[in-house]
């Protein structure tokens, strides 16, 4: 695949006319060139003309980066330095905007082009109006060869590169093993959203090294189901297993952008209980889907851009709610439930249908009822319940038995496919399974789980580490730590000021960082951490730096229920007298009146043990976990509600801040 819309050695592109190097770059642009577009190339190739003609390297003129939906103005290969250029035309000054631009692109050559990984990657900001006096050139903490982005002139563009090329002694470029490399990102699941909305392929915005394969064979296995079911007149059920940030909700967009071919009737819909999630992925493929159209020329209204978008993601409650009335088939033929283990009991559906709906004997768990919404159909369709273990996090969630008891009772006729995984013990699912492993409609398919957590590109091994820290197997842990080689920072420290700290020096760009704590921490109020406290989630997860309401802020803060399913670059876990370690093991608490009563039911302590998973799994680079001391005058706060705590981490091994 050509990244770039027009590459060429230095020397060729100094030599070729305007024209030539205009007419490559419009024949390949998707979008008509607009002629403020056109404007734009010509004043940056003039610029480049005069700047470069003593080089020699390549140029890459509008370079894809798919996972962020962007494309960068020029990409040079000087020697042994990667130049990463965005131009303001005529504009004067330098925006935060702007620096924070470049380096996002040159972050994601760094992290996620394997040829880039060692090499020194130069950002530069050019304002083409802008006069500047003086620049530097700094590496950034982290010491992986990328330089905090240059600022700079036309009149000293020239200089900037001489003093940068000074700065690196390494071999030079391989132009070919550059230009063909493997570019392998780790999306998050907004950025995944948007690409495949926009027909990128999964090959395209996601890893395909070796340990991630099986995210391309479980969406294969998946394609042949639907394929046989429409050929063959059949109804089918799916179960994809997954460990935290394993792509089990890229999957499912996956199949459902594959599916929303209206000509060939078998639309698709993705749905999904987790509120937050749903409104998150709307509103952003909706202002991504509105500045698709301005590019186009076109003029679209986020009234009309949601309705659109609608049609895709859907809350499940909204979907369930709309075929209680309509009695007809869906439109969808296909169906995929992600986080499906959340559908509620017998017990919760009938309470909410009863008091809700005014429908006292509706007698259908959650699960049975949209099965038997798909079920409506006369020829085919198929049902996929992406699944996640231990991710149960609130009151009346049936888990994954709920969905297989609903098959065996009503719908006896469906195919059945089921991961191998589906027995593991935090999938709960065992002794049901039992009921129908002799049934000849049930497949056991290996591809059907995903067993390696892409949510962190920098290490696997994040989500095995906190099952260990929650399963208490300290030994084990202290391997799984030492393995991530300082990949995967992980801190820990008694001062919120010093995390907050932390976080702000370890990320760049727009790498989003922000605070998370347990929906049950109800005395963190002394440091400003209010669980009760409305937040917005959209602002939270969408807004920018300069947005008091956005996650950059480490104002509000996000819950459990606020962030699964998604996920930030880094993240603060603030840890409260909730869970609290003890000799004897986890202890449970919840905050009432003016005092921590224990958790003595067995669901709601798991329930808990899984919000603290939810929270220590949503990091893409790092995080640091804070465990406040404590306050001796404070009965709701004294130390030894936290000390064990912290002692325990310290024990795994945890660098402390």
């Amino acid at each position: 695949m050509k990244r770039a819309y027009y590459s060429d050695k230095i020397r060729c592109f100094v030599n070729s006319s305007t024209n030539e190097i205009i007419g490559q770059l419009s024949r390949n642009n998707q979008f008509t060139t607009n002629q403020s577009q056109r404007d734009a190339w010509i004043e940056e190739i003039k610029i480049l003309k005069e700047v470069l003609q003593s080089y020699t390297g390549v140029i890459f003129f509008e370079y894809s980066i798919p996972r962020m939906g962007e494309r960068i103005d020029v990409v040079l290969l000087i020697k042994s330095v990667i130049f990463v250029l965005e131009f303001k035309v005529n504009e004067k000054s330098f925006t935060k905007y702007g620096y924070d631009q470049v380096w996002d692109y040159a972050l994601d050559l760094k992290n996620f082009h394997e040829p880039s990984h060692n090499k020194l990657i130069a950002p530069i900001l050019i304002s083409t109006k802008a006069k500047v006096e003086h620049f530097q050139i700094i590496s950034t903490p982290q010491n992986d060869k990328l330089l905090f982005p240059i600022q700079s002139s036309v009149d000293l563009f020239s200089e900037v590169l001489d003093k940068v090329l000074q700065f690196s002694d390494e071999e030079n470029i391989d132009i070919e093993d550059w230009r063909n490399g493997r570019y392998c990102p780790t999306p998050t699941i907004i950025e995944a959203a948007k690409a495949l909305y926009k027909q990128h392929s999964v090959k395209e915005i996601s890893r395909n090294d070796a340990s991630a394969i099986n995210l391309t064979k479980t969406t294969e296995e998946i394609k042949k189901v639907i394929t046989y079911s429409r050929k063959n007149k059949k109804k089918s059920i799916c179960f994809i297993t997954g460990v935290p940030g394993s792509g089990k909700t890229l999957v499912g967009l996956n199949i459902a952008t594959n599916h929303l071919d209206q000509n060939e009737n078998t639309y698709s819909v993705f749905l999904s209980g987790n509120g937050p999630l749903v409104n998150i992925l709307q509103e952003a493929l909706a202002r991504d889907l509105q500045k698709q159209e301005k590019q186009k020329g076109n003029k679209i209204t986020k009234k009309v851009a949601r309705s659109r978008v609608k049609a895709f993601i859907q809350n499940v409650h909204h979907y369930r709610d709309a075929y209680l009335i309509d009695s007809n088939a869906p439109i969808d033929h296909v169906a995929i439930f992600d986080e499906a283990q959340r559908a509620w009991n017998l017990v919760k559906t009938n309470d909410f249908m009863k008091r809700k709906k005014n429908w006292p004997n509706f007698n259908k768990s959650e699960s049975e009822f949209l099965i038997s919404c798909i079920n409506r159909h006369k020829d085919w369709g198929v049902i996929i319940c992406l699944l996640g273990g231990g991710q149960e996090i609130h009151t009346g969630e049936a888990g994954i038995a709920e969905w297989i008891n609903s098959i065996n009772h009503s719908f006896k006729d469906w195919n059945i496919y089921i991961s191998s995984r589906l027995t593991d013990r935090e999938y709960a699912a065992g002794k049901v399974l039992e009921k129908v492993r002799n049934n000849q409609n049930v497949h056991f398919k290996d591809s059907l789980h995903l067993s390696v957590s892409m949510r962190s590109f920098r290490a696997e091994n994040v989500s095995l580490l906190v099952k260990q820290i929650l399963d208490i197997d300290t030994r084990n842990a202290r391997e799984t730590l030492k393995s991530l080689d300082n990949k995967y920072p992980i801190v820990i420290t008694r001062e919120l000021k010093k995390a907050k700290r932390w976080l702000k020096k370890q990320a760049r760009g727009t790498e989003r960082y922000g605070l998370i704590v347990s929906s049950q921490a109800e005395r963190l109020k002394p440091y400003c951490i209010d669980v009760k406290s409305p937040m917005d989630p959209i602002h939270w997860f969408l807004d920018g730096k300069e947005d008091v309401r956005s996650s950059y802020y480490l104002e509000a803060v996000a819950t459990e229920f606020h962030i699964q399913g998604l996920e930030l670059d880094w993240v603060c876990v603030t840890w409260d007298a909730d869970f609290r370690y003890s000799d004897d093991g986890w202890e449970h608490r919840s905050f009432r009146g003016s005092k921590w009563n224990y958790i003595r039911k067995n669901d709601r302590k798991l329930y808990q043990i899984n919000a603290y998973r939810v929270l220590l799994t949503r990091a893409r680079q790092g995080m640091v976990i804070v465990v406040p001391k404590g306050d001796e005058e404070d009965h709701t706060r004294l130390p030894e509600f936290y000390n064990p705590t912290y002692k325990y981490l310290q024990s795994i091994g945890f660098i402390e801040i």
